[in-house]
């Protein structure tokens, strides 16, 4: 049984583009998007056919018909767009994508969201638990989410990834050698690359959709001492942490991605970069 499919990929950037090649290499065809021609050259080399999208807020830039045409699977791997110059509202963004999914006649859709959906409540969180996000971007990131999986053209199964770390890409790089910062005893709740990448590939490959996962290392270690740890491993600057507050945070938990989908974590111990 042949169980390549075409699958387009909709943001080929930090994780959509090593994702490309990944699914790729397992037999399967792939579109993969890019906003801007620039960027093309790395997705070039993959083996993905390559497409220059825009979903904005009033409109599209590319041929997104032809990016869906024929693929049975979507994967939405576009964060918000919410920093101060640049802010747009992502769930406009989500409903201007649905009319073309709806028409092109894919029934899968996969969601790339965050673990920014729930509350820091001091609590241990499952997909069970009620989303409270507290940041704009989690607040559209959820909206988002129930867009998707209300609609009954097609199947949304939503990914929910805590903190990205991977090549060229850890928060101890922002936060290096900055001063009082909040939560130093709160958990840290990150995932690799290599995770991200590994799971999404066992959910297609064992056809899990309609579904809710968290996804994050099962290492929670305090912020302050991880953070200080992985800067003094780089050679940055230690960040410091405010202790005249209590701390505030959550732990995600992953159980669920383990035991549905047979998943065991390669990077879990977070120590690599």
């Amino acid at each position: 049984m042949n169980s390549s499919k075409q699958i387009s990929i909709l943001g080929c950037g930090w994780l959509g583009l090593p994702l490309a090649k990944h699914l790729a290499s397992k037999g399967h065809r792939i579109k993969g998007s890019m906003r801007k021609k620039e960027s093309l050259s790395e997705l070039a080399q993959s083996p993905a056919q390559t497409y220059i999208l825009d979903v904005g807020t009033k409109g599209i830039t590319g041929n997104l018909p032809g990016f869906l045409k024929n693929s049975e699977i979507l994967i939405i791997s576009i964060p918000p767009r919410l920093r101060k110059q640049s802010s747009e509202n992502f769930v406009d963004r989500i409903k201007i994508i649905v009319p073309h999914i709806e028409q092109s006649g894919i029934k899968k859709v996969l969601f790339i969201s965050s673990t920014s959906v729930y509350a820091n409540d001091d609590s241990t969180v499952t997909e069970e638990t009620f989303p409270m996000p507290e940041t704009e971007s989690g607040k559209q990131l959820l909206a988002s989410e129930n867009i998707l999986k209300m609609n009954s053209h097609f199947q949304t199964t939503i990914i929910r990834f805590g903190g990205l770390i991977g090549p060229n890409r850890h928060p101890v790089t922002s936060l290096a050698g900055r001063k009082n910062l909040k939560d130093p005893q709160a958990p840290v709740n990150l995932i690799h690359l290599d995770d991200c990448i590994q799971i999404i590939s066992s959910i297609i490959a064992q056809d899990k959709w309609a579904e809710i996962f968290n996804a994050v290392a099962s290492f929670h270690p305090m912020k302050e001492i991880y953070y200080g740890q992985t800067a003094r491993k780089i050679g940055l600057s230690e960040p410091y942490f405010n202790k005249a507050f209590p701390s505030r945070g959550k732990i995600v938990c992953s159980r669920k991605v383990q035991h549905v989908l047979n998943y065991r974590f390669i990077k879990g111990d977070l120590n690599s970069l």
